[in-house]
C-alpha cells in the first residue's frame, strides 16, 4: 500500500513536504478549513516549489467555501507549478462549514461543483450559475498562467452512499477520514461501481481510494492505551466527539449511534468547553485547535473504543495485519495525520510501508 501524510497549512509546511519526498511517501495533503488552519493553496504553492516528485493534495475543498471558478483557478495555478502532481479532494464541507457554525452543503451541490472543477481544470467550458443567472464560463488566460493540459486527480470525501455515488458518476476516487472498517469500504466501492455503470472515464482519470488516520507503533510492553498512544491519536477521537457534540441537537442520529461511554464523553467535552449542544456559538468553543495536539487534561476523553475505531495502534505485526486488510478492501493509500512529531511519525510510516 502507498503511504502519504496530512499536515497543517502553515509556514514551514514545505520542509515537511521535502522530508516526506525524501522518505519516499507518495503524497502530502493539507486541509481546507479556513477558520482553523492556513490557506491550502498558499501552503501547496510552497510545497510545489520545494519538491519535484511527491503529489500534493487538498483534502478537502467544498462548494460552500469557494466558488468553482475560484477553486479551479487555484488548482490550475498549482498545476502550473507542479504539473500532473495535484490532487483535489471535494466534499460537502462537513468540518469547514461547522467551524463557521453552518451546515454542510448537499450532495447535489457537491456533484455540480465537481463537474465544474473537472471541466474547467481540463480546459473545457462549464455552466456557472448565480441565482437565476446562468452562463457558460472557461479559462480566458490559459497558457503561462494556469495548466489545463496535465490531469488533476479528483477524489470525493465519503462516509456514506450519496457521496460514493457522486464519485462513481464523476469517475473520481474516494477519501475518508478515520474509516478503518473494511466492510464499510467495500460498501462504498460497491456504490461507486454501481453508480459508474455506463459512465465513460476521461483520459488520465483515476479512481484511487485514500483513508486518513493516525498511526502509533508500540514499543515493547507499551500500553496500547497509555499517554503516548492517546496523544498520537487523540486529535482524531476529539474530532469525532466534537462532531457528535455539535450535531446532537440538529442531527441526533450520529450521536445516537454511540455507546453509553462515548455519549458520556460527549457530555464531558461540552461541559469542559463551557458550552451546550444547543448554544448558537458552540462552534467557537468546540473547534479551537481542531485536529491539533490535544491537551494532557483531555486524555481521559480519548476512549480506547474510539482509538481502536479511528486509528492504527499496535505492534509492527498488528499494524501490518490491519493495513493488509484495508488493502484487500480496496484502499490504495494510507494517509496519516501526525501531530506530535511529524518528521518522526512520517519516518515510522515510511519504514513500515515503503
Amino acid at each position: 500500500m502507498r503511504a502519504g501524510v496530512v499536515v497543517a497549512a502553515q509556514p514551514g509546511v514545505e520542509d515537511l513536504a521535502v522530508r516526506a519526498e525524501e522518505l519516499g511517501l507518495h503524497s502530502v495533503w493539507v486541509n481546507d478549513t479556513p477558520m482553523v488552519q492556513g490557506d491550502p493553496f498558499v501552503a501547496l504553492s510552497l510545497c510545489a516549489r520545494a519538491t519535484s516528485r511527491i503529489r500534493l493534495g487538498i483534502g478537502v475543498t467544498s462548494p460552500a467555501l469557494r466558488s468553482a471558478p475560484a477553486a479551479a483557478s487555484g488548482l490550475a495555478s498549482l498545476n502550473a507549478l507542479a504539473p500532473g502532481r495535484i490532487i483535489c479532494g471535494v466534499g460537502t464541507g462537513n468540518t469547514a462549514r461547522r467551524t463557521l457554525g453552518m451546515r454542510p452543503t448537499t450532495a447535489a451541490q457537491l456533484e455540480n461543483f465537481t463537474v465544474a472543477l473537472q471541466d474547467l481544470c481540463a480546459g473545457r467550458s462549464t455552466e456557472y450559475r448565480e441565482g437565476d443567472r446562468v452562463r457558460d464560463i472557461e479559462f480566458l488566460h490559459a497558457g503561462a498562467h494556469v495548466n489545463t493540459a496535465d490531469p488533476i486527480e479528483f477524489v470525493v470525501a465519503a462516509l456514506g452512499p450519496q457521496a460514493a455515488a457522486v464519485a462513481g458518476r464523476r469517475g473520481t476516487g474516494l477519501i475518508s477520514f478515520g474509516l478503518l472498517e473494511p466492510t464499510a469500504w467495500q460498501a462504498l466501492h460497491d456504490t461507486r461501481r454501481h453508480a459508474a455503470q455506463g459512465t465513460p472515464r476521461g483520459p488520465g482519470s483515476r479512481t484511487d481510494s485514500y483513508v486518513v488516520t493516525s498511526l502509533h507503533l508500540l514499543d515493547e510492553d507499551e500500553d496500547p492505551h497509555g499517554d503516548a498512544a492517546r496523544d498520537t491519536t487523540g486529535h482524531l477521537v476529539l474530532s469525532l466527539l466534537a462532531f457528535a457534540a455539535d450535531t446532537a441537537a440538529d442531527t441526533p442520529a450520529f450521536a445516537e449511534q454511540l455507546g453509553p461511554e462515548e455519549r458520556e464523553a460527549v457530555r464531558r467535552l461540552l461541559d469542559r468547553r463551557g458550552t451546550t449542544a444547543t448554544a448558537p456559538d458552540r462552534h467557537t468553543k468546540l473547534y479551537p485547535n481542531y485536529l491539533g495536539r490535544i491537551a494532557p487534561q483531555d486524555r481521559d476523553l480519548v476512549l480506547p473504543s474510539l482509538m481502536n475505531t479511528l486509528a492504527l495502534v499496535g505492534t509492527r505485526d498488528d499494524l501490518l495485519a490491519r493495513i493488509t486488510t484495508l488493502e484487500q478492501a480496496g484502499i490504495d493509500e494510507l494517509l496519516i495525520q501526525p501531530v506530535i512529531d511529524p518528521a518522526t511519525e512520517m519516518a515510522q510510516l515510511a519504514k513500515l510501508l515503503t
